[in-house]
């Protein structure tokens, strides 16, 4: 019973106590005689007063965008064109068959050629009234009901002429042609399909100008006025790096659900596939900006990472807080620096605290 109710003793191994010594305070957990030292190239955390950019999203438009259809109503007999194909204006898209609006001009020329039959039937029968009338021979009666016959022949000729004219207008869209130059987005009939009136045929957009379509907040419109220079950058085409457009138009309506206004801007000379997604920068307000160059921040187990010099010349990582990238390969320090402090550029990751650090330059 006595042997139970000896000390327990327990043997912490001396690297664990170590460990420990060194997560206590500020205080390195190795002392310089033990480490070797590193040397290092190192720079200031600079401070600098700039506009912090807004950054929005956009989608990539055609200037121009058609859904091409035909008043004739019968089969498709002939499709020139696939999706992708490039067309000119007035380049024939596809055929329909013209039996149906042929006939329908015909018995438009038909009616007028029966109102043109009976407007000079009128027209003599008039005269001859005139005649009589001036002869004492016909009543003032009978003068006024040739003249009301001759008139309503003449207003039936226009009027067949008129279904002539529209008659003929339909009869030539058997033939669909492209309205201006294109690309060929979308075919929605084959060959044997019935088209109707009203019926889209084929989806195309314009080759000239492209637009991004940028949904910018409420609170960031005022921001923006046309003619602004902006830059552009696609998702999916780092490639092409900082694009300049320029604001063509702002939307006076907000959008009740995303609470955004559409800007759309002139991408000029650039050409992408339309649909792309992109993202534009806008300036905003001034701020005060911390940032090291991004070479000296280290990602270890979802932290990020800085190695600093501190006053006695031995290292310390420290965990900082990152913001947005910036010019020249700089990255904005949100948290965990200051002004003046010097970060490590070439360190190989987070450094033991307490190394010491020469500076090469």
């Amino acid at each position: 019973m006595n042997a139970l109710l000896k000390p327990l003793v327990i043997l912490v191994p001396a690297g664990l106590v170590a460990l420990a010594a060194g997560c206590g305070g500020d205080k390195p957990a190795h002392t310089r005689a033990e480490l070797e030292p590193l040397q290092v190239t190192t720079t200031e955390v600079e401070a600098s007063s700039g506009a912090r950019n807004i950054e929005v999203r956009g989608i990539v438009q055609p200037a121009r965008r058609a859904a091409v259809s035909s008043r004739v109503m019968g089969p498709v007999v002939a499709l020139h064109v696939n999706a992708g194909s490039e067309v000119s204006k007035g380049q024939l898209l596809l055929e329909i068959e013209p039996e149906a609006a042929q006939g329908q001009l015909a018995q438009s020329e038909g009616a007028l050629a029966q109102a043109q039959a009976a407007l000079a039937l009128a027209e003599r029968n008039f005269e001859r009234f005139q005649a009589l009338h001036a002869d004492n021979a016909a009543a003032e009666q009978e003068l006024d009901m040739a003249r009301m016959h001759y008139e309503q022949a003449k207003g039936a000729v226009e009027q067949a002429q008129g279904a002539v004219l529209t008659a003929a207008s339909v009869a030539e869209e058997s033939d669909v042609r492209a309205p201006f130059a294109a690309r060929i987005v979308a075919t929605m009939v084959e060959v044997g399909d019935l088209a109707a009136p009203g019926r889209p045929l084929v989806e195309l957009e314009s080759l000239g100008r492209q637009q991004m379509w940028l949904a910018v907040r409420e609170s960031d419109i005022e921001r923006l006025s046309e003619k602004d220079p902006i830059e552009v950058r696609f998702d999916a085409r780092p490639d092409l790096g900082v694009v300049d457009a320029t604001v063509e138009e702002i939307v006076p309506s907000a959008d009740p659900a995303t609470h955004t206004f559409t800007v759309k801007a002139d991408l000029g000379a650039t050409r992408v596939p339309s649909g792309l997604s992109g993202r534009a920068r806008i300036r905003g307000d001034a701020v005060d900006v911390i940032s090291v160059p991004a070479a000296a921040v280290h990602q270890r187990g979802g932290l990020e990472l800085v190695v600093i010099r501190a006053a006695d010349g031995t290292a310390r990582t420290r965990a900082v807080t990152t913001g947005k990238m910036l010019e020249g390969g700089r990255i904005e320090i949100l948290s965990g620096l200051n002004p003046g402090e010097l970060v490590v550029l070439d360190a190989p990751g987070p450094v033991t605290d307490g190394t010491p650090l020469e500076t090469v330059r």
